[in-house]
């Protein structure tokens, strides 16, 4: 075998990862020594991405297009797979009260963003741009909402059913999405100091002492294996993505045997939500090892948080870089109109509705639950911390716990989201009725957020009557 450079078989994706590594450690340098780009809360793998975009349009680095998007795919998949084997935690009574409402809002901040995206480019699609895919609206809540991942995979599913340049169209609105995040976000905290509503609160960043609490639970695999614990991790990792793989790999031929007409969109989607099927059986393998150890069948505890909480960060990671560099500026040529329309209107108008909503919802910790949610609603959940951590360093209000069991919740309430999705791109009178359907979808959600709770006094019958 050769093993000189000439092999590019052989050395291409190590010097891919090689300048992906480097681009983050560059920017994890800018991040600690230059206030101003500390203080725009970017997170450092977005930086890193922007940093090698711009090299690779002014050609300065020549990255494999293919390669960035096959590290966005697998990266999302990845990491909800590590999320999901991990054990949790017990829920407190406050949580558990808190998840539904906190749940809720994070789907109908979906539905909002879907809403006005749809309206834009069923307008521009019936006006100035008759030739506009027009369920690309659909692609706002994927790129605010749920980050350069999804925007990646819905993007792609799109292109293969019409809709030109969806892909970048759909990483485009999840980066404007981040710097949404980071601009709004910044301003209005801002604003808040100067009318004395909340101070700007100082934190450090230590990386502190590991201890073994925090390492590892009661009955794990001891440190001391023929096999590292991170092998052991990352094993179950991939072991899961391949029983994935065969999964959704079985649902398509079902798909493609008795699909009918839809038949290529159902595929299509199938392997466009790898992540969720992924997510679906972690959770299936994390309860049978659960069942395992209760009939005394497995005697240890394999699965190890912390290590799967890294695993998780590694992959998400260096997917907002891929998906953010992997951009192509030349498919967007015709589509600057309704790009710069919907990253206006995600970012202002996902910050009214989380204002109005947040009153209600987190009446004791307006502030701080606002803007913890706008941040995760148009960047991720890193984006929600880094701007609550401002006003909250200590985190002593429930802002950032309601944002992970938050995500938990909108799982099972977002499920027909997946519906919508799948059949907006089929028409035109397919968009229109899912627009339509977004309307209904909300309605009940916001009454849920809204209503109030009787009080033990207003329950107790009028005896002046």
């Amino acid at each position: 075998m050769d093993f000189s450079s000439t092999n590019i078989g052989l050395w291409s994706v190590i010097l891919q990862f090689g300048v992906i590594a480097a681009m983050i450690l560059i920017s994890n340098i800018l991040r600690r020594k230059i206030p101003f780009v500390r203080k725009s809360l970017l997170p450092t793998a977005v930086l890193a991405g922007f940093i090698l975009l711009i090299l690779r349009s002014v050609h300065l680095f020549e990255m494999n297009t293919e390669f960035l998007e096959m590290i966005t795919y697998h990266g999302i998949a990845i990491g909800f797979i590590a999320l999901s084997l991990r054990i949790p935690a017990k829920s407190t009574k406050a949580e558990k009260l808190s998840g539904p409402k906190s749940g809720a809002l994070i789907i109908s901040s979906y539905l909002i963003q879907g809403i006005m995206g749809l309206i834009i480019t069923v307008l521009l699609g019936f006006t100035f741009m008759p030739n506009l895919f027009k369920a690309a609206g659909i692609l706002l809540p994927m790129g605010y909402g749920q980050g350069p991942g999804q925007a990646n995979n819905i993007g792609s599913m799109y292109e293969t059913l019409g809709f030109a340049g969806g892909r970048s169209f759909g990483l485009s609105i999840a980066a404007a999405g981040y710097l949404s995040a980071c601009i709004v976000g910044i301003i209005f905290l801002n604003i808040l100091v100067k009318k004395g509503k909340v101070k700007i609160k100082s934190y450090e960043e230590v990386s502190g002492s590991l201890t073994v609490d925090a390492f590892q639970d009661k009955n794990e695999i001891p440190i001391a294996e023929s096999i590292d614990r991170l092998s052991m991790q990352f094993a179950f990792v991939l072991v899961v993505y391949l029983l994935t793989y065969l999964a959704i790999d079985g649902l398509a031929a079902l798909a493609v045997r008795f699909g009918g007409g839809m038949a290529t969109t159902l595929e299509t989607l199938l392997w466009g939500f790898n992540f969720i099927f992924g997510s679906v059986v972690a959770i299936l393998v994390r309860s049978l090892f659960k069942i395992l150890r209760r009939q005394k069948l497995m005697t240890r505890q394999y699965q190890n948080n912390y290590l799967l909480s890294r695993i998780s960060g590694l992959a998400f990671d260096y997917m907002i870089v891929a998906g953010i560099a992997s951009i192509e500026f030349s498919d967007l040529v015709d589509l600057w109109l309704p790009f710069i329309l919907m990253s206006i209107a995600g970012a202002i108008g996902t910050y009214f509705f989380l204002r109005y909503i947040c009153k209600h919802v987190y009446p004791d910790y307006f502030y701080e639950g606002l803007v913890s949610m706008y941040g995760m609603m148009t960047g991720t959940i890193s984006s929600g911390v880094l701007l609550l951590r401002e006003i909250d360093p200590e985190f002593k209000t429930p802002a950032a716990n309601n944002m992970l069991t938050g995500s938990s919740f909108a799982i099972l309430i977002g499920a027909p989201m997946l519906l919508l999705i799948g059949i907006a791109p089929n028409s035109e009178l397919m968009t229109l009725l899912t627009l339509i359907l977004m309307f209904v979808y909300l309605a009940p959600l916001l009454y849920f957020l809204l209503k109030k709770k009787k009080t033990a006094a207003e329950d107790m019958p009028d005896e002046s009557q």
